[in-house]
Order: C-alpha cells, then sequence, then structure tokens
C-alpha cells in the first residue's frame, strides 16, 4: 500500500520534519504521541520513524521487542492494551532517558491510557488528504481523479490509498476497494454496525431514534460509545456523516437481511411517533421492495415528498397501493402529485376512479384535480363542471373563472357570492379570489382596476406559489388581461416574476414562457420571442400547445415566411381542432385568423371564429377584451380584400375606443388602414397612427402600417417619409437607407437594370429575357437586393426600388 511503502506522499510537512527529527536524533529523547482514527497513517507514522532510525544508527524497537539497548520504543494500538500493559508503558514514559512513540486511536480510552498520553510531551497530528496529495497517490495518468476520491474517501489518508490502488482511468469504484474494508467492519461491534446502517438514511443523529435502534437498558448511554467507537475507526467524517465510499461498503459487504432488519425498526419507530421516513424508504423505489417495509411506510413517505418532489410522490403513492393501501385512501393525493409532476394522464385516471367511488376520501379534491388538469389542457368548459359538482372553496373559485371563460357572466357572479363555507384563508385561498374577482369584473370596470388587483393576486402568491396545482395563474391571467388592453409593460413584469417565482409549479412553466414570447412578438423582438418560444419545450396538447403554434404562425408571418408559414400550418389545424374556443385562447385564434387569410385557409377558422365573435357578445363586448380580436379580425379581412368585413372590425374597434388610450390608439389605426386601402395616404396622420401603434407596444404593426402606406402612395416624398418611419419603428434606422453616405445608390448597375423592370411589372423570365441572364439570376439579384436594402417584404422592396429608380430617372 502507498501508505505504508511511499508515506512521504500521505504526510504533510511538519509530520515529515518531526519525524526526520526523531529518527535523526535531534529530538532525544523523543516523547510523542500520535492519537488519530484508523486509516489515518498512525502504523505508518511508527514505521517511516523506524526506517528512519535504521539509517541514522539510532537504537529502536517496537513495544515488546525492545531490550536494554533500545533508545527509541514504538509503540502502535495503546488502545488495545490492558491495564498491566499499560503500567509498563508509562514506566517506559516515566524514563528520562528512553524516547517513547505512542501511537492510539481516540476511542476506547481508558484512565490508564489518558495517564500514559499525560507523560508524553508532544503530539503528531495527522489530518485529511487535501486535493494534491491525493493527486500525488494516484500517480501519473490519474490526477484528474483526485476530486472524484476525495469526495468518496473524505480525504482518510488509508481509504486514499486503497482506493487509489484498485481504481482505473474512470471515477468509478472497484469492488476490489469495497473488498478492503471488509477486515475493518468485521471488527465493529453489532450495535455500531447497526449504526452506520442507520446512517445510510440520514437518522443516525437522532439519538433517541439510535436507541431505539439499538434498544435494550442503557441504549441511550450506548450511543455516545458507539459513535466513539465508529469514529475511532475512521468510518465517519468530520460531519458526523460516513464517507460515501463506506456506504458503498456498507451496501456491497453486509447481507440483504442484516439492511433489511436495521431499516424495518426504523421505519416502524418512526411510524409510531409521526417522524419522518422518506430516506429510508426512497431507496426502495427503483429496487427489491417485497417485504422490506410495510405499506402505510409508502403512503407516509408520498405525503413528505409530494410538497418538494411530486414525481417521487406518484411513484411512492404508486407503490403504497401496490403493497396494500386502499386506492380510495390516497387516490386524490396520488392524483395530484402526478398532475404536479407533469404526468396528466394518470392524475385524470386516479381522480376519475376517486370521483366515480362514493366511498372514496377526498372525493371533491379529486374533483377539482381533476378539472385542473382538464383546464389546463384547454377543457375549460368541461373543468368548470367538476369544479362546481367539487364544490370546495378553491373550486367555487376556479369555476368562477371558468364561468367567465366560458362567457357565462351572471352564473360566475353568483358562485362567488356564495359564503365562503368557513374554509381557512389561506395565501392561496385569498389570490385565487381575488383574481377571480378580477377576472369578472373585467367585462365591466376599468383596465387599471383589473390589472390592480390582478398584480396584487400574483404578488401574494409567490411565496407558495411553487407548490400548487392551479388550473391557472393569477401572473398569466393578468398577462393575458395586459395584453388585451395594451398594457404589455405590465404583461411581460408579471411574467417575469412569475418565472422567477415558479408560480404554478413545473405546470405552469411552459404557459408563462410562452406568454412571455407572445409579448416579445407583439412588440416586434421577434428574436427574443422565438428563444422565449424555445425555452417552453416542446407542447404537444392543450392550450400551451395552441399558443406554441399561434406563436410559430405569428413569427414565420413577420418575417414574411410564407414557406415557414405553410410548414407550420399542418400543426395549426391539429391544435385548432383539439381547442375549444374560450376567452383566454382569443389571442392565438386572432393570430391564427391572419395566417389563414395569408394561407387561404379561412374556412378552417370560420367555426372557431364565429365561436369567439358569440363569446364576446355573451359577455356584450367588453373593451378590455375585444381589441386583438377585431385588430387580427381586420388585418385578416383586408389580406382578402373582404371590405364589408374590414369595415365591421374596424367599426367595432372604434365603438370601444373610449375605453382607454390603447383602444383609440387600435381604432384611428384601423381607420388609417382603411384609408389607406382606398387610396386615400395621408401622410402626416399615418405617421402619428404609426408611431402611436408602436408607443402602444404593437411595435411590428406600427413598422407595418408605415410601410404599407408607403407602397400605396403615388407621392415620391410621402414614399420616402413613410419608409423611413417604418425603417425606425422596426429599430433599423441605418440598414434600410438605400444610398450610400455620398448619396449614391446601394445597388450595382446590373442590379439597378434589373430593378427597373421588375418595378415595371416582369416576371423574372421576362427580365432575365430582357437582360439575357436566366430567372434564377434574376431571382438571386432581386434576394440580394432585399438584403442590401434591408427590406422585411416584397411590398417594401417594390417601394424602395421605386425610389432607386425615380431617382436614377432624374
Amino acid at each position: 500500500m502507498i501508505l505504508t511503502s511511499r508515506p512521504e506522499l500521505v504526510f504533510d510537512e511538519p509530520t515529515r520534519q518531526l519525524c526526520a527529527a526523531v529518527g535523526g536524533g535531534t529530538l532525544s529523547p523523543a516523547k510523542l504521541a500520535v492519537v488519530a482514527p484508523g486509516g489515518y497513517g498512525k502504523t505508518a507514522v511508527l514505521d517511516h520513524i523506524g526506517e528512519c532510525c535504521a539509517r541514522e544508527g539510532l537504537p529502536a524497537a517496537r513495544y515488546g521487542e525492545h531490550d536494554g539497548d533500545t533508545r527509541l520504543v514504538l509503540l502502535d494500538d495503546a488502545h488495545l492494551l490492558d491495564e498491566p500493559g499499560l503500567a509498563e508503558v508509562a514506566d517506559l514514559a516515566a524514563d528520562d532517558k528512553l524516547g517513547l512513540i505512542v501511537a492510539a486511536r481516540p476511542w476506547p480510552r481508558s484512565a490508564e491510557l489518558n495517564a500514559v498520553l499525560a507523560l508524553l510531551r508532544g503530539q503528531v497530528v495527522l489530518r485529511p488528504l487535501d486535493r494534491a496529495r491525493t493527486a500525488r497517490i494516484l500517480g501519473a495518468g490519474k490526477e484528474n481523479l483526485a476530486d472524484f476520491v476525495l469526495r468518496e474517501t473524505g480525504g482518510v489518508p488509508g481509504w486514499v490509498s486503497r482506493l487509489a490502488g484498485a481504481i482505473g482511468t474512470k471515477a468509478e469504484i472497484p469492488h476490489a476497494a469495497l473488498m478492503s474494508f471488509a477486515s475493518h467492519l468485521d471488527r465493529l461491534s453489532p450495535d455500531t454496525l447497526s449504526y452506520l446502517l442507520a446512517a445510510q438514511y440520514g437518522v443516525h443523529q437522532d439519538p433517541q431514534l439510535v436507541a431505539g435502534l439499538l434498544g435494550g437498558d442503557g441504549a441511550t448511554t450506548r450511543v455516545s460509545c458507539i459513535v466513539e467507537e465508529a469514529s475511532a475507526a475512521g468510518l465517519l467524517g468530520s460531519d458526523g456523516n460516513p464517507p460515501p465510499l463506506v456506504h458503498k461498503a456498507l451496501n456491497g459487504l453486509i447481507p440483504f437481511e442484516r439492511h433489511t432488519w436495521v431499516r424495518q425498526r426504523l421505519l416502524r419507530l418512526q411510524l409510531d411517533r409521526g417522524g419522518p421516513v422518506l430516506p429510508l424508504v426512497r431507496p426502495l423505489l427503483h429496487g427489491q421492495r417485497e417485504g422490506a417495509a410495510p405499506p402505510e411506510a409508502f403512503e407516509a413517505a408520498a405525503r413528505e415528498a409530494a410538497p418538494t418532489e411530486p414525481q417521487l410522490a406518484a411513484g411512492l403513492f404508486a407503490a403504497a397501493v401496490a403493497a396494500g393501501v386502499p386506492m380510495r385512501t390516497v387516490a386524490a393525493s396520488w392524483a395530484e402529485a402526478a398532475a404536479r409532476a407533469g404526468d396528466g394522464d394518470t392524475a385524470l385516471r386516479i381522480a376519475d376512479q376517486a370521483v366515480a367511488d362514493p366511498a372514496a376520501i377526498e372525493r371533491a379534491d379529486a374533483a377539482r384535480i381533476a378539472g385542473t388538469v382538464l383546464t389546463q389542457r384547454g377543457q375549460l368548459a368541461r373543468g368548470t363542471e367538476l369544479f362546481r359538482w367539487s364544490a370546495t372553496g378553491l373550486s367555487k373559485v376556479y369555476a368562477a373563472i371558468g364561468l367567465l371563460g366560458s362567457g357565462a357572466v351572471e352564473p360566475a357572479r353568483l358562485l362567488l357570492a356564495e359564503p365562503s363555507g368557513g374554509e381557512p384563508p389561506t395565501l392561496i385561498a385569498g389570490a385565487m379570489s381575488a383574481t377571480a374577482q378580477a377576472i369578472v369584473d373585467s367585462v365591466s370596470r376599468s383596465a387599471t382596476s383589473v390589472l390592480t388587483t390582478l398584480v396584487s393576486a400574483a404578488e401574494t402568491m409567490e411565496p407558495v406559489g411553487r407548490q400548487l396545482l392551479l388550473p391557472d395563474t393569477p401572473a398569466a391571467l393578468g398577462a393575458l388581461a395586459g395584453m388585451h388592453c395594451g398594457e404589455l409593460g405590465v404583461a411581460e413584469a408579471l411574467l417575469e416574476r412569475a418565472k422567477v417565482a415558479e408560480a404554478g409549479g413545473p405546470t405552469m412553466k411552459a404557459r408563462h414562457s410562452l406568454l412571455h414570447a407572445w409579448t416579445a412578438m407583439v412588440r416586434g423582438e421577434t428574436e427574443v420571442a422565438a428563444e422565449r418560444l424555445a425555452g417552453a419545450g416542446e407542447q404537444k396538447a392543450g392550450r400551451d400547445w395552441l399558443f406554441a403554434v399561434a406563436l410559430r404562425a405569428g413569427l414565420a408571418r413577420r418575417a414574411g415566411d410564407l414557406a415557414a408559414l405553410r410548414a407550420v400550418w399542418g400543426e395549426v389545424c391539429d391544435a385548432v381542432i383539439r381547442q375549444p374556443v374560450d376567452l383566454f385562447t382569443l389571442l392565438p385564434f386572432g393570430e391564427l385568423a391572419i395566417a389563414a387569410a395569408r394561407l387561404g385557409e379561412r374556412d378552417r377558422l370560420a367555426h372557431h371564429l364565429d365561436l369567439a365573435r358569440g363569446l364576446l357578445r355573451s359577455l356584450s363586448d367588453p373593451p378590455l377584451w375585444t381589441a386583438p380580436f377585431h385588430w387580427s379580425g381586420l388585418h385578416a379581412a383586408i389580406m382578402v380584400e373582404h371590405e364589408r368585413e374590414a369595415h365591421e372590425h374596424a367599426e367595432a374597434l372604434a365603438a370601444s375606443s373610449g375605453h382607454s388610450g390603447f383602444h383609440a390608439v387600435v381604432a384611428d389605426a384601423a381607420g388609417c388602414w382603411l384609408r389607406v386601402l382606398g387610396g386615400d395616404v395621408d401622410p402626416d396622420r399615418i405617421e402619428r397612427a404609426a408611431r402611436d401603434l408602436h408607443a402602444a407596444g404593437l411595435c411590428w404593426d406600427g413598422a407595418r402600417l408605415a410601410g404599407q402606406a408607403a407602397i400605396r402612395t403615388t407621392d415620391r416624398s410621402a414614399m420616402v417619409r413613410l419608409l423611413d418611419c417604418a425603417r425606425v419603428l422596426r429599430g433599423d434606422p441605418g440598414n434600410g437607407a438605400i444610398a450610400e453616405p455620398d448619396g449614391s445608390p446601394k445597388l450595382s448597375e446590373r442590379e439597378l437594370q434589373v430593378a427597373e423592370l421588375v418595378v415595371s411589372g416582369m416576371t423574372y423570365r421576362q427580365v432575365g429575357d430582357q437582360l439575357f441572364i436566366s430567372a434564377k439570376t434574376v431571382e438571386h439579384h432581386v434576394a440580394r437586393m432585399r438584403q442590401r436594402l434591408g427590406a422585411t417584404s416584397r411590398g417594401d422592396l417594390l417601394a424602395q426600388l421605386r425610389v432607386l429608380v425615380a431617382d436614377r430617372a432624374t
């Protein structure tokens, strides 16, 4: 072993200097103690001193082998000597001419051993190894394993040495290293071995529990002796816990039956006194568990895990039922854990069984959980039905939100007016009640008052929100309300805080990210929106899927990427078929209405859009919720040149223009759009409307209004002015310059020739025939011109090319 064969690698500098002084005779007679746990190198110190003495010719011998010529006696394992032996050692220690080095473990420490140690003059201190010494012991080619070895061994020199001699080039424990512990474990008392096995479950530092494990008279007193024995054997680290390598040795060398006995004993003690059992049960979940724990232990462990580890809790509830716990007693808790872990199918299956079983405990909670999962999946009406049947305080609140979202405002108000039933006023109850009241009030009160309440509710829930299963969060609903009324700053602040606080736990993470992406898309920050969309993960069903595909469609449309829009359309159709319309999905349906118009697929959404109009009418067209829907409808109608429909949406926007500044801005912009389509381009009014849209958060729409007006005007100066406005609102005032700083055009002579012919209305093939080049080459020239001019669409490009061609002609 390296520990004995090359001790210079193990000892620190002070220890090496002290050994050299003793062996060289400069410290004579040496009277030293070496007191340290097993594995720290006491024997190695004595061997090293003996070798130094031999080299220097100093007579030294081990205790029992010494004679009258010996000048230095080396005594190992002094703690094992009996009383007569220690009396003899005391005589040696009292001899002023004789050196004596005594090595011992810190336990057992008899009075006689204390007397011997008191006669000595100094002590050799042995410490755990650091990373540098561990790397030296590992040797060339294995230094990169030093951190791994330190973590596994706790730096105990003996364990490091054993592992270094057996380990390969990978960070893994070979069986040979574990086998080296066999002799150490065999020497332990049965009680100490039980203590170490208990330490694997983190319960060893509870003296009463360990005393109960040991049993018998004086168990409490014996615990301190057991800890001393384990520490003295080097099997406990400085924090009182066994190093990982010791855990692995216990698992690999101690019979399974012994482990089972200790675990079952601890479980029974903990169950009887209501103590935590999760550390004891956790290892059983994926291993052999038949008979390893009583059924009630799995249930108790599941309830412990539920607040912070829902996936583990769901597995433990399943194990509890498999072990014999009646399903009806745990169904609601199991369903909630599965739902919070993201396993909605299991949650619905278990909750439905509980709702259908008259003998099931907490049927109302099971109905609430099923309703929550269905609401998260976009089935608002079915979820609301379950909430109403549940009829708990929280369920009524959730039902009121669902009723309003489905267009039933009066039933929602009546439900909120019902007495609470004396349920405790918890943070969640208060926050969600305020949220429900704000959502119901949103159809009749000002946006400011509604958002104030929702912001307050979201902040109230932050301390407890991450452990809750919610159909929706105050932050998400507040963000939706904010986006509908032009308060994008409020929406973004709510979502940012919700993401940090993990409001609603893992099941709400994607929703918050998708809504956050939506705010960026509306502002025209398409790269940010794409990043947030990607951060939401893959969505396969429900309302999150609808928002995700609508975002992809919206980003493709804003990029002018028709191919990408067509690519996502199939997924759009699937999502739309599976998603009913409600008040909280108007944004994606509105965006998809424009995409459908762009692709000539309006029939696909006609039924859903009719339902959306009916929903808004059933709520008396509340201004807070109507503006984005009519704004999207206006653009969808414009795209397919349905003038009458476009005017209907513009009139609806005008009717709500007095509700807020945002509504007035959108109504004015809608009027501008219609005038532009009719050929009436007033640059002053267009620019003002575009800048107002930008200030209201509709940045992309503002730039598009200015750009489209520029395309349709015949006034060259107005065209240049509006193009410049569009570029500024897009945030690229320099990229879109159509001329170099010296006034020369950005395009080459050939590109200008192509531009003249394209502006005249020729196809790529016709342009190619005229210039004796291929149509593909013409397409390449046009693509390059679009890139160099920073045009965002074909219409924008044509408008800029008209300006260049006009300048070239003058």
